[in-house]
């Protein structure tokens, strides 16, 4: 406790009357002890506060940057996971136990051509979708069709092998020409030749996962491609020259919005001095703004910013290449595929 109000009572009890005054009630005494108490305090507390002293507030100076956080999207679906690969192929049996038993007898009479041509297709195919596996609707063990631990009826790869392998044989059986073999095209891999040879320059690498830009500055820092806002140029404007001077013209990119989604703050251990200006930084705040490439690829030949080498990354492979506390900055601004 502070003496200010001690003192205010000390100063109240000389106020307050010792004894009691004959003509004046017990009421009105107390009444004019508190005012006299009331007064005092405050006339203490004025006298014991400290004057008002202004003091200059120092900030310290960052060096303002604009980033640019160049992205390509994800080109297909991402991979399924065990679980909805096992769903996928029950629902798949699920309409196979559904399709298969029909009353054949309405479409083919019994013993006639139809029909025996009817058990002789069923017999040869023994299910309507090959991708499945073969599975017979009407024998004694139709019950069990669950996909056992580690089957490679549920692979997608599988799936479509047997899917083309089904539409082939129905085209040439059904061909009037059987001397020439029809082919159907088959889609492309999910994993491509980039993939294989680990190329980081390639865009045509990670197909169901976002990938960034990333540039290797003349230190051997990885980072997001960056430098100082000049003049009077607001955030986009930095970010478009910025990609220009770094990263080349032979993109055909779009910036997304007018205000930046994210920033690094970086703080010198020791303040840098500028020799001509003596003016101290004390750091850099770097702000980027997001950005899409549509076609093109990257070019540091006539980078002007000294930079040694670029790479298309993912989010788990940012983190490899990039200082920890760089990446707990923009980690949450990545598309996690």
């Amino acid at each position: 406790m502070s003496s200010g109000p001690n003192g205010a009572r000390r100063i109240a009890s000389l106020l307050r009357p010792s004894r009691l005054d004959s003509g004046v009630c017990r009421s009105c005494q107390e009444t004019i002890g508190r005012r006299n108490y009331a007064s005092a305090a405050a006339a203490t507390e004025s006298a014991t506060a400290a004057p008002n002293t202004t003091y200059p507030v120092v900030k310290p100076v960052y060096t303002i940057n604009a980033g640019v956080v160049l992205s390509r999207p994800p080109q297909i679906t991402r991979d399924l996971e065990p679980f909805e690969k096992a769903y996928h192929f029950y629902q798949k049996r699920l309409n196979e136990r559904l399709a298969l038993p029909f009353t054949k007898y309405f479409y083919f009479k019994r013993g006639t051509p139809a029909d025996v041509d009817w058990k002789k297709k069923v017999q040869e195919r023994r299910t309507p979708a090959r991708d499945i596996g073969k599975y017979n609707a009407y024998a004694s063990d139709a019950w069990n069709d669950e996909l056992l631990l580690g089957s490679k009826e549920s692979d997608p790869e599988y799936v479509v092998e047997k899917l083309v392998d089904d539409a082939e044989s129905t085209a040439n059986a059904t061909s009037q020409d059987t001397s020439k073999k029809e082919e159907i095209p088959r889609p492309f891999p999910r994993v491509t030749e980039a993939d294989k040879q680990g190329d980081y320059k390639s865009l045509n690498r990670l197909l169901p996962k976002t990938l960034y830009l990333l540039v290797q500055s003349k230190e051997g820092y990885w980072k997001f491609p960056s430098s100082p806002v000049v003049g009077d140029e607001t955030i986009r404007e930095a970010a478009e020259r910025t990609l220009a001077e770094s990263a080349g013209v032979n993109m055909n990119t779009w910036m997304i919005g007018y205000h930046p989604f994210g920033h690094h703050v970086y703080t010198n251990r020791k303040p840098h001095v500028n020799q001509a200006t003596g003016a101290e930084t004390h750091g850099e705040k770097t702000f980027f703004m997001k950005t899409r490439i549509m076609a093109g690829q990257a070019d540091l030949s006539a980078n002007v910013q000294n930079l040694k080498d670029f790479k298309w990354l993912s989010k788990d492979e940012i983190a490899q290449h990039v200082l920890p506390q760089y990446y707990s900055y923009v980690k949450n601004i990545l598309a996690d595929r």
